[in-house]
């Protein structure tokens, strides 16, 4: 089968590998759509911190937004997901340890991770194999644009309800990339008046047309009271702003990661009285953003700018934009059809 390959930093390419077989436990997924994101991205760079501790090593399979339709069952596997569509888990835990017993699988420390550690092949290609534990339904209201974007929206959606903010309370949220975007839409499904920092008029404009009125620049950010900050964006000096600006006594989110380290007072959370929460992955999230996608309380389709096919992900991954692509910071992948889709 086809499945895209990262060689090494800066090179990827198109290869016929061998396709995957289900395991016990597992089942295979012919992939429909897939998204690349910002991990993929530094994979494909070689800045990835995986790749420097070694728990990821070239070559890479990657792609890990995703869904599909399941053709192959291993032994195990309750018959009835063959044929259904389906997202899954990035993040496989063990299943034994402590952590992974008490629901925290996705910060189990002997976890795989799809298509981004080594051990598990990703679903930039035809077919992907996973285990049954790790699947999630798509209802036919949750189209497959939509079910390849489960995953970022589970990380979006977390960063939502870690917020705390309800009906009538102010959030602000950096960064107008898809997390940010997809934050900011779940936010304002809870409710919240969401306003957005963001560095480019691109970027901020885009937001605009998502019915964000209050997109605003670093220079042009309102004094006002923040009920709640959540960060999603890749600004080693953001999360300190982030807790400078928000309310006594509420909640600022971390979701985005810089490149270097970002450091933050912890004197000045402790003296506002200030909760700081992390988030780290979309499990705990996925079925909350089914239910939001599938009821229409949040629709994500108009971030993605262009769905290719697979042949287009190097250029992507080098930075091109696609001729006709739209305005939207995510680009999907439509493995099926050669010619790509709109």
């Amino acid at each position: 089968m086809r499945a895209l390959v990262l060689t090494g930093p800066g090179s990827a390419e198109v290869q016929e590998v061998a396709e995957p077989v289900a395991v016990p436990g597992d089942v295979v997924v012919e992939v429909h759509r897939a998204g690349v994101c910002g991990t993929d991205l530094e994979l494909f760079s070689g800045q990835m911190q995986y790749l420097h501790d070694g728990v990821t090593t070239y070559p890479v399979r990657i792609g890990h937004e995703w869904m599909g339709v399941v053709v192959e069952l291993g032994d195990g596997v309750d018959p009835s997901w063959l044929g259904r569509r389906v997202t899954g888990d990035t993040m496989l835990g063990c299943g034994r340890c402590r952590r992974c017993l008490s629901g925290y699988q996705h910060v189990c420390a002997f976890r795989g991770e799809l298509g981004v550690r080594d051990g598990r092949p990703g679903a930039l290609a035809e077919r992907v194999a996973v285990p049954a534990s790790s699947l999630r339904a798509l209802p036919d209201t949750v189209d497959d644009t939509a079910g390849a974007l489960v995953e970022p929206g589970g990380n979006a959606y977390r960063s939502a309800e870690a917020a705390g903010v309800v009906a009538g309370e102010r959030v602000l949220v950096f960064g107008a990339g898809t997390i940010g975007l997809l934050a900011a839409m779940f936010a304002r499904a809870r409710g919240a008046e969401v306003h957005l920092l963001g560095r480019s008029e691109r970027s901020l404009a885009f937001a605009r047309s998502l019915g964000f009125s209050s997109a605003w620049s670093d220079e042009t950010l309102p004094d006002l009271p923040w009920d709640a900050v959540i960060d999603a964006s890749n600004s080693p000096k953001l999360p300190a702003r982030a807790v400078e600006l928000v309310e006594p006594g509420r909640r600022v989110v971390f979701v985005g990661l810089a490149g270097s380290p970002s450091l933050v007072d912890t004197r000045a959370l402790a003296l506002a009285d200030v909760t700081g929460v992390g988030i780290l992955s979309a499990s705990p999230g996925l079925d909350g953003t089914i239910e939001a996608y599938a009821s229409g309380a949040v629709d994500p389709r108009p971030l993605v700018a262009a769905a290719v096919p697979l042949e287009g992900v190097p250029a992507i991954l080098a930075g091109e934009r696609p001729p006709g692509a739209g305005p939207g910071p995510k680009f999907h992948i439509d493995i099926r059809h050669p010619g790509g889709t709109p």
